[in-house]
């Protein structure tokens, strides 16, 4: 079947219609040598140097550390982006992209935390989530199940790493605002992924 074409929404990601490419389903090769994956890769290396920068920098507010960690969060569309041009979807791609997201923003958290910049409750409840979601994954991979990323996931993380982001510069009541409205959408992603693990793994055993 043929590509659709790349209209300026398909282009930045806001038509998603036709579900995900063949390429990136489970079964098919990781493929990882190509462009998006150098970007993913990248995005994932450069994780740890954040960590470094922000845990260094004495109060948690870091220039270098916001634009490390804003790099780290839009570059998501970069890759992206790229795989739509060029073609090259992979496996591996749809695989790299949300665990670079979860664990970047687990890192987000980590200095939020250290420092205090943002509800300390809430920190810890995002950064279990992250980690359940983890787990979950992995779990439904194991069973041949593909838990394929939902619009309200992909909203839900935009006022999360806001959140953690402008926590790196500046201070107020507002970013407390901004994360729990992000917490919200998050958690209710977290059902949603949950019910479609759950009916795939029922479809799944039924079928056997």
């Amino acid at each position: 079947m043929a590509d659709p074409p790349l209209t300026f929404r398909r282009l930045v990601g806001l038509d998603r219609s036709g579900g995900p490419p063949p390429q990136t389903r489970r079964g098919e090769p990781l493929n990882p040598w190509t462009i998006p994956n150098a970007i993913g890769f990248a995005r994932l290396a450069l994780v740890p140097l954040f960590l470094v920068v922000g845990l260094s920098s004495g109060d948690g507010r870091s220039g270098l550390a916001f634009a490390l960690f804003a790099f780290i969060a839009w570059s998501d569309y970069f890759d992206g982006m790229a795989a739509r041009i060029t073609g090259q979807y992979s496996r591996l791609g749809a695989l790299l992209d949300p665990l670079t997201d979860r664990v970047l923003v687990v890192a987000g958290a980590i200095v939020s935390w250290h420092y205090e910049t943002l509800p300390r409750w809430a920190l810890a409840v995002l950064a279990a989530r992250e980690a359940f979601m983890l787990v979950v994954t992995e779990l439904a991979l194991r069973r041949g199940i593909d838990l394929n990323v939902s619009m309200l996931g992909r909203w839900a993380v935009w006022p999360v790493m806001s959140a953690l982001a402008l926590a790196l510069v500046i201070e107020g009541s507002v970013l407390d605002v901004v994360l729990y409205a992000g917490l919200a959408l998050t958690l209710a992603a977290t059902a949603r992924y949950l019910q479609d693990g759950m009916r795939a793994l029922r479809k799944a055993s039924t079928s056997t």
